[in-house]
């Protein structure tokens, strides 16, 4: 290697789907090796991929048991191997086009074809106007997690069963369609749009997508009146003029739920059932971290004497390390990052020949990032 080369190795267990290395560099050659499919021929998987910058995105070489089995080439041309660096510019993928929203809790979409998404993935609306009483523009620019129901349907934690909600459908003014968001978390703790509230002698906040808000931090909350539960709101404070009401997180109950220390028995109910004709997308109820857990850095745990933060990222429904680290338990983190992408693509002459590799299979992987080619 020259001097200033790097490279990194690891491995993973595969879902059947794409899957996301995060590095501290942006790589320009990944060699993927399935120690699965190399131990079991007869199941004519890919026991290797190469991919290199000079490629493209989207490429790859792999070798390939066929029927026989008998280790033989192929190429990947869509869906292989690509390197990314996380950042504004390269927040959103492509377009989808929806066929449907249910008016549902929660409420289901239907894309016009298959879209690729896994669950634990973000995502969020545009054009779903309809007609000046019609649609759901309700939800239109609020990040949702996710969870895939089929290859064309999936849910978000919404409940669009209210009466102010109109089952959307294709057509109308404009063409709906849907972006995944690409990096969700790229600075954590995030802003979490609230779809619903629990009140009582404590008050359970269920966001749309994950905050990554942690025990014993401090939240504000910002819900217009409309929304109903404004009384959470941490300006105006009645008892303490000028000083804002902040909630303790007292315990997290998963991604997008969590619990404050807030008594909200006696508080207005919140309302998602919003009107349409009022675009409140325009104003959404939020609640923010505004304090941090200062009592030291994440604890000792699986070997790692100084472990990086763990995040629910937007590539599924676990949370994984960041590349920075160690970090106070609670602040703010950078979590912009680069690295490489694995995709379910399949070989041009063997369409059984996944790249990524069956559900359950083990992959080990290189990857390399080199300061001299010799052309």
């Amino acid at each position: 290697m020259a001097e200033y080369s790097r490279m990194a190795k690891g491995h993973f267990t595969s879902t059947g789907s794409s899957q996301l290395i995060k590095l501290p560099f942006r790589p320009d050659v990944v060699e993927l090796y399935n120690y699965t499919a190399a131990a079991t021929p007869a199941n004519h998987g890919v026991p290797f991929a190469y991919w290199d910058v000079s490629m493209g995105q989207g490429f790859a070489l792999e070798e390939v048991f066929n029927a026989t089995p008998v280790l033989t080439t192929d190429t990947v041309i869509t869906g292989g191997i690509s390197s990314f660096a996380a950042g504004q510019l390269l927040q959103y993928g492509p377009k989808q086009a929806i066929t449907g929203i249910t008016a549902a809790s929660p409420a289901v979409i239907t894309s016009t074809s298959a879209h690729g998404l896994v669950s634990g993935n973000v995502v969020i609306f545009q054009n779903l106007y309809e007609t000046s009483t019609t649609g759901m523009q309700q939800i239109a620019g609020i990040p949702f997690v996710i969870t895939v129901l089929s290859s064309t349907t999936f849910s978000i934690n919404w409940n669009a069963s209210g009466s102010n909600y109109t089952a959307l459908s294709a057509g109308g003014l404009n063409s709906p369609t849907f972006m995944q968001v690409l990096y969700p978390n790229l600075y954590a703790p995030n802003v979490g749009f609230i779809s619903a509230l629990t009140l009582a002698s404590t008050t359970t906040v269920v966001t749309t997508a994950p905050t990554n808000i942690k025990v014993g931090q401090e939240v504000a909350f910002r819900i217009p009146t409309i929304w109903g539960t404004y009384q959470l709101n941490s300006l105006p404070n009645v008892l303490i003029p000028g000083s804002p009401i902040y909630g303790y997180v007292q315990s997290v109950t998963n991604s997008t739920t969590f619990v404050v220390n807030i008594n909200s028995a006696a508080f207005t109910a919140f309302n998602p059932n919003q009107v349409f004709a009022s675009f409140p997308g325009e104003f959404f109820p939020q609640v923010v971290a505004v304090g941090d857990i200062n009592t030291g850095g994440d604890q000792y745990s699986g070997g790692a004497l100084y472990p990086s933060p763990q995040l629910y990222d937007g590539s599924g429904v676990n949370q994984s390390s960041s590349i920075n680290g160690p970090a106070i338990i609670g602040a703010y983190v950078n979590n912009t990052y680069q690295g490489f992408s694995i995709g379910a693509g399949a070989g041009v002459n063997d369409a059984s020949s996944v790249l990524v590799g069956a559900n359950g299979n083990v992959i080990y992987w290189q990857a390399f990032l080199h300061d001299l080619a010799v052309n």
